[in-house]
């Protein structure tokens, strides 16, 4: 079987991606060839088209965080087991890399079912973003009903779903974007702030004794607000460094020296609390651990989405073939939710 991938050969602009088209093995025991329908971009490829991504491979490799599919063919049925997986089923999978392809090779233990109602674009958008946010919310934060949070980003992919999920459990949002986004940002549920407004000033208008927890995408030394915007007990969760994006400079130690400092601040006798959120944390030492959460949070979250409580954010939806366009898109500061790759747009719809 032939599969045709996107592939980073170095560090460079979205244009020098390049097209490649391999034999793909026929699926061993407990894998599964699954028909790629919808991918996606994510700031991990922005990261990583710049050699800064964290723990990112070697060149050349094919990247695509997450996917959607629909399962071709299964390994040898024995070693498969219970799995409850079939030929045809749609699903989802976490990657980190190699989904920008038509057609992948994937351990079944890796896939999360698809409700039937659900199409492959709207669930493409709720993999890496859904399960990010739905971690961050109810395992990092552990945020309740009542609570007042802000959300850096709330218009971008992880901050839209990350608005929904909170909203939908009672929690009241402050999200901070630019003016052109404020009135989407509205829309999810949230109390729009201006991110170029001074921030600290407006969210304690609207939160005097401080917030329960601050999600901030952006690092850099607005890291610092963050951190002073919390109420006692509160929680900082960190999960980038967008702010460094275009700045020259290993990535990684740009990561180490915000989880220093993070470290150092959870060391204060204040009662708050950092934390660097990883999504890919445990699963090397606890691998079916992590599988079984991946699973468990990713089901609730698509169960909320068939059932019209959040709702798919998708920004624009591009051809496999023109993924350095998707790229481009989604590095323009002008997307709301998420950038959609599929090999045929018809389908994922």
């Amino acid at each position: 079987m032939q599969a045709t991938e996107i592939v980073l050969p170095a560090v460079g602009e979205p244009e020098t991606l390049e097209i490649r088209v391999r034999e793909l093995p026929a699926p061993g025991p407990g894998q599964a060839l699954v028909r790629v329908e919808a991918s996606g971009v994510s700031f991990a490829e922005q990261q990583m088209r710049r050699g800064k991504y964290y723990d990112m491979p070697a060149f050349p490799f094919v990247p695509g965080y997450d996917l959607v599919g629909v399962i071709e063919e299964l390994g040898p049925s024995e070693a498969n087991g219970d799995s409850g997986l079939a030929v045809g089923r749609r699903v989802a999978a976490l990657t980190k890399t190699g989904g920008w392809a038509d057609r992948v090779l994937l351990d079944t233990a890796d896939l999360v079912p698809v409700p039937d109602t659900v199409s492959a674009a709207e669930a493409e958008t709720l993999v890496t973003n859904g399960a990010t946010a739905w971690r961050m919310l109810h395992r990092t934060a552990k945020a309740r009903a009542g609570d007042t949070v802000v959300v850096h980003g709330a218009n971008g992919g992880v901050g839209s779903v990350l608005t929904q999920l909170a909203r939908a459990g009672g929690i009241r949002v402050i999200g901070t974007a630019s003016a052109r986004n404020q009135q989407a940002v509205a829309a999810l549920g949230a109390h729009p702030v201006d991110y170029r407004d001074d921030v600290p000033a407006r969210v304690r208008e609207l939160a005097p004794e401080g917030v329960a927890a601050v999600f901030d995408h952006v690092g850099g030394k607005g890291i610092e607000d963050s951190w002073r915007l919390l109420a006692p007990g509160g929680t900082l969760v960190s999960y980038g460094s967008a702010a460094t994006r275009d700045q020259s400079g290993n990535g990684t130690i740009t990561v180490l020296r915000l989880v220093a400092r993070l470290a150092l601040w959870n060391a204060l006798p204040n009662g708050r609390n950092a934390h660097f959120f990883n999504l890919w944390a445990g699963k090397a030492r606890h691998r079916q651990k992590f599988r079984d959460e991946l699973r468990e949070d990713l089901t609730q979250v698509f169960g909320l989405l068939r059932d019209g409580t959040i709702q798919a954010s998708i920004d624009r939806v591009f051809p496999l073939r023109e993924a350095a366009a998707a790229l481009r898109h989604a590095e323009s500061g002008t997307v709301v939710g998420k950038v959609v790759i599929t090999p045929d747009a018809a389908s994922a719809l």
